[in-house]
């Protein structure tokens, strides 16, 4: 099964970033952007890819202690950037800090259950929002004004209390439209969280 660890925004969050999004529908290229799902809006903290369902109950093990090592922490969703001028995304304020530790915590868990992760690359906190459906930036949608239009964006600030293990099941190939679908494995408390 296909996995990842993640922080996911309350509802409430999500529907304030909604509204900015929706704000933006006018912008030229709107509809030629891949736009991600709202319900599925997430920071990834460490993408494990296909995991052997063997490996599931000792990784979801490991990232429990992770969890109850980690204190719960505010964070906000703020602003945007992009990914060289191919995804867009919203960015994170609060205790980054503490979200970077997490996702440490995560990408170690992987490791220790076993799991063969890409090569680590530096965290970078964000909520992905689109990507261009051309693989080159250049030929793709200018997502200059997306950023202007965002650049401004303040979320409320809410606590992170559980560190998530989600299943992403990809969507059918071919089918225009189709979203990858998620599914919570297992909620894991943060330290004084539970």
């Amino acid at each position: 099964m296909r996995l990842y660890a993640g922080v996911l925004p309350p509802p409430s969050a999500n529907d304030e970033l909604g509204r900015a999004v929706d704000a933006l529908r006018d912008l030229p290229g709107y509809e030629a952007l891949r736009w991600t799902g709202r319900p599925g809006w997430h920071l990834t903290l460490a993408f494990y890819g296909e995991v052997p369902e063997e490996s599931v109950p000792e990784l979801t093990e490991r990232l429990a202690r992770g969890a109850h090592r980690s204190e719960p922490f505010t964070l906000a969703l703020t602003g945007s950037g992009t990914f060289g001028g191919r995804s867009l995304w919203a960015g994170v304020s609060g205790d980054t800090r503490a979200l970077r530790l997490l996702a440490d915590r995560a990408e170690a868990a992987g490791r220790r259950a076993g799991l063969s992760l890409r090569e680590h690359r530096r965290f970078r906190p964000h909520l992905s929002l689109a990507r261009n459906r051309d693989s080159a930036a250049a030929s793709g949608v200018d997502l200059a004004p997306y950023l202007d239009g965002l650049a401004d964006f303040a979320g409320a600030a809410w606590t992170v209390r559980e560190l998530t293990l989600v299943r992403s099941n990809l969507p059918t190939g071919g089918v225009r439209g189709a979203r990858p679908r998620y599914e919570t494995v297992a909620a894991l408390p943060l330290g004084g969280a539970g």
